[in-house]
């Protein structure tokens, strides 16, 4: 298989999620030295980071200047991208043509970790029962591969299939990936990964109604650093459906706190935050 991009320049290194602002800065400097193939991957992941911050028009802008040249590997980070740029900014049904095109490259390439990316996209611009048949595509890729870049999807694919299952209100299923997908985040060892997998646990026993299993979850979870906003807002859920009111205020005037500040949250989710804030003032005082 094609190894790809990532043998000249590691683009995990250069990739922080959680600071795509600081990200972008890291690949302008990187795109200093690079040419041909190298500066065009790079561009696309510029770009991304550029979607992250909800820099739409100025990613487009910086997609529809990038040549792949007669390269599959930077023909499919820009199809990739650009459908990225597309469903981030609100238009899923302009975006699947993208992500085929890039599922179709990437196959044709060898490059497993960017057929199980474009698979997975496919997933997300679908609803309900449509999103199943590509992210199980996406995980057999992700499962079939030899590629380290492929099989670290399989986590993120079996984590999004639980909140599919979650969301269509098989609880039941929707449990059984969520273990899978913790199992395989305790494999690879990241800390915080495995704290999202667990709050997730918590948050589909809460659907199940087993309520004291949740709440011993998030509260041990609590006790453990960042990402205490979200596990906030669910104690005080699990708090408020076990009547403790006064209590669950307590947790959601904290969760609105720490998560206000979070601009993609209040861009895509004000309604979440304005019940937080709500919820938290109904029964202060």
């Amino acid at each position: 298989m094609t190894a790809g991009y990532g043998d000249r320049v590691d683009l995990e290194a250069i990739w922080d999620f959680s600071d795509p602002a600081a990200s972008e800065q890291r690949f302008l400097a990187a795109l200093a030295d690079a040419d041909g193939e190298d500066a065009a991957v790079l561009r696309t992941q510029l770009a991304r980071a550029l979607g992250l911050q909800r820099r739409f028009a100025e990613a487009s802008e910086l997609l529809s200047a990038v040549d792949p040249g007669d390269s599959t590997l930077a023909a499919a980070y820009l199809d990739l991208e650009r459908g990225r740029v597309l469903n981030s900014g609100g238009d899923p049904a302009a975006a699947r043509p993208r992500f085929v095109s890039a599922l179709e490259r990437a196959e044709a390439g060898g490059l497993d970790f960017l057929a199980a990316d474009a698979a997975h996209m496919l997933a997300v611009t679908e609803s309900g029962e449509a999103q199943v048949p590509w992210a199980e595509r996406a995980l057999r890729i992700a499962r079939a591969s030899d590629d380290p870049r492929a099989r670290r999807w399989v986590g993120s694919i079996t984590h999004n299939l639980g909140w599919t299952m979650h969301d269509l209100g098989r609880y039941d299923e929707a449990l059984r990936y969520f273990e899978r997908a913790l199992q395989f985040r305790a494999e690879q060892g990241d800390p915080q990964q495995i704290k999202v997998a667990r709050w997730t646990v918590g948050r589909c026993l809460r659907s199940l109604g087993r309520y004291d299993e949740a709440l011993a979850l998030q509260r041990e979870l609590r006790q453990d650093g960042p990402g205490a906003g979200y596990i906030d807002e669910e104690l005080g859920e699990l708090l408020l459906i076990t009547g403790h009111p006064d209590a669950a205020a307590e947790h959601f005037t904290t969760a609105y706190r720490l998560l206000s500040g979070d601009g993609r949250l209040a861009a895509e989710q004000p309604e979440r935050l304005r019940r937080l804030a709500d919820l938290g003032a109904a029964h202060q005082g």
